[in-house]
């Protein structure tokens, strides 16, 4: 009887340490190669099979060599000596057989322990801290690069270089260990330090914020920008990260309570806790469609499909979209539309198309091109006297290039128009024509964008020196301004093990001030542009992020050649 009052069968037991015999185990590891892939039975059939290479390989070449001998035997002697040779020679393979199957198998190596066996002790801690797996020594992410592809993370229809395999960690290691185009250890750790802080904030039904506070509606958003800002990093439930521990149950709270918080009404699904203009309700969808991108997990599946859905059917006549996702609205919000955008663009890689997302998609792109678009910027609304807003150029830009068209006039004009822009959180800095801009503006908003469009610019296959330039400048940049802001706690966070880690986070300086989980998610996803997507231009980006189908055809897009529908 053990600790806990179980009986305790000691026959089968001792049946576990009890030494088969040789033709027992050839008929396990047959039985066993028959068994799935993945179970138990198949992994200990694969070493008994290396571990019985040996005697099978001298059992066979005895047995060739008398077959050899025979057929030798029978070619050159006379037929009355042929008969007498080859009686006594099917005599002698017999014995040898005899003494070869005779002979104990070579002893098990003892380091070879099938890790499938072995039982693990829960921990009764927190579902975080279950079933810990070893952690990384510190500095916590090596930039030392290994294989791009050294881990697989999902086995997916849809194959998504630019989303999945540049988020594992070899990639994340080969393109955080310094130059011109990419992050370096610096980068890596602000990442590490914002990781730690949503790790230690999140509350314990999933979300982040106070929904007593008067920030209410930004709740649902805030959870939203963190899924994302994990998902970037490669964190998710059953993820290959060393972080998979810590992090993977963060993302499955998040990603329950945004699910939970998905409503059916009369009027269509709803995000409970949405803001009033339901902003959260596309960066939700956005983030959803991205963890089923992930994970494959089918219930993501089911409640992002609805929601891509919602926003396919709900764009205004003129292509645009409106607060409430208006679809009779000929209003055209570029910013709202901007999380529309990116959302449809994580919904196709992920393989989710909802009916008319493609004919979405081309009225997107000529809403841009022919309604908001002006002097390198975009008009906030179509609006008469709305005027253009400056921090909106990278907002429009990048919706072109998530989409497709980076090749597009209007997307060099708009890297032309952010070239002198640096990485801040004082809206000087984002200027308009050359002049500095003060108004009603979010720069680190508008920098979000315009890190993410530089990127694809300067890194695609084929840019030009100038957008190379441009984005080598920028990046420099931000690498030293942002983690020079990063507020460090002097708190520390505790993995599952116990160890320590540093947190941190930032704080905009202008009236925005109240929202630094948006700020911090936003900086994060910056600093992670090295391989949250490959540049969408290149080929592989383009190419795979739709399933095949025999229905496509390629189009010359002017940098490199583009898959899209037939319509």
């Amino acid at each position: 009887m053990d600790e806990n009052n179980e009986f305790i069968d000691i026959k089968a037991l001792g049946e576990k340490f009890e030494e088969k015999g040789y033709f027992s185990r050839l008929i396990d590891m047959f039985k066993g190669l028959g068994k799935p892939k993945n179970s138990p039975e198949y992994k200990l059939a694969r070493l008994e099979l290396q571990r019985q290479q040996a005697p099978l390989i001298a059992i066979v070449s005895v047995v060739l060599l008398v077959v050899v001998l025979i057929v030798v035997t029978q070619i050159t002697k006379p037929p009355a000596q042929q008969i007498f040779v080859t009686t006594v020679e099917q005599d002698k393979p017999d014995e040898e057989e005899e003494q070869v199957e005779e002979e104990p198998p070579p002893p098990d190596p003892p380091e070879i322990t099938p890790p499938d066996i072995t039982l693990d002790v829960p921990n009764p801690g927190p579902p975080s801290e279950m079933a810990p797996t070893p952690s990384p020594p510190s500095p916590q992410v090596s930039v030392s690069p290994a294989p791009v592809d050294s881990v697989h993370n999902v086995v997916s229809p849809v194959k998504m270089r630019s989303m999945v395999q540049s988020r594992n960690p070899g990639a994340i290691g080969a393109r955080t260990g310094g130059g011109a185009g990419w992050g370096d250890p610096t980068t890596e750790a602000c990442v590490m330090k914002v990781l730690w802080w949503l790790k230690a904030t999140q509350k314990k039904a999933g979300y982040w914020g106070e929904k007593k506070k008067e920030n209410d509606t930004r709740v649902l958003a805030n959870t939203a920008l963190a899924v994302l800002t994990y998902l970037a990093h490669g964190e998710y439930p059953g993820s290959p990260s060393p972080y998979a521990k810590d992090f993977g149950p963060v993302v499955q709270r998040a990603i329950d309570y945004i699910m939970k918080s998905t409503k059916e009404t009369p009027r269509g699904v709803k995000m409970e806790g949405s803001d009033a203009n339901e902003y959260a309700f596309l960066i939700c969808t956005y983030a959803l469609c991205e963890a089923f991108g992930m994970t494959k997990n089918p219930d993501i599946k089911d409640i992002a499909l609805v929601c891509l859905d919602r926003i396919v059917k709900n764009q205004s006549p003129t292509g645009g979209w409106d607060y409430h996702l208006d679809k009779k609205s000929e209003r055209d919000d570029v910013s709202y539309a901007g999380w529309a955008i990116q959302a449809l663009k994580a919904g196709k890689m992920a393989g989710l198309k909802p009916d008319g997302l493609d004919e979405c998609i081309k009225k997107a792109i000529r809403c841009l091109q022919t309604r908001s678009f002006d002097k390198g910027t975009f008009h906030y609304t179509v609006k008469a006297g709305d005027g253009v807003h400056p921090g909106l150029a990278g907002v429009g830009c990048l919706a072109m290039q998530l989409l497709g068209y980076g090749n597009l006039s209007e997307v060099a004009s708009s890297l032309n128009y952010m070239r002198n822009w640096k990485p801040s959180f004082e809206s000087r800095d984002i200027t308009h024509e050359g002049k500095a801009h003060i108004g009603n503006v979010c720069p680190q908003y508008y920098c979000y964008y315009a890190t993410q469009c530089k990127y694809q610019a300067g890194m695609k296959e084929g840019a030009t020196k100038t957008d190379q330039q441009n984005w080598f400048d920028w990046n420099k940049a931000m690498k030293a301004y942002y983690p020079s802001k990063i507020i460090n706690l002097e708190a520390k966070v505790k993995d599952w093990s116990g160890q320590e880690h540093k947190q941190g986070y930032f704080k905009n300086t202008d009236k925005y001030t109240s929202r630094p989980y948006m700020d911090t998610c936003l900086v994060a996803l910056q600093l992670m542009v090295y391989y949250r997507y490959l540049p969408t231009t290149q080929t592989a980006a383009a190419k795979e992020d739709t399933e095949e189908d025999t229905s496509k055809k390629a189009v010359d897009s002017g940098d490199v050649e583009v898959v899209i529908d037939d319509f």
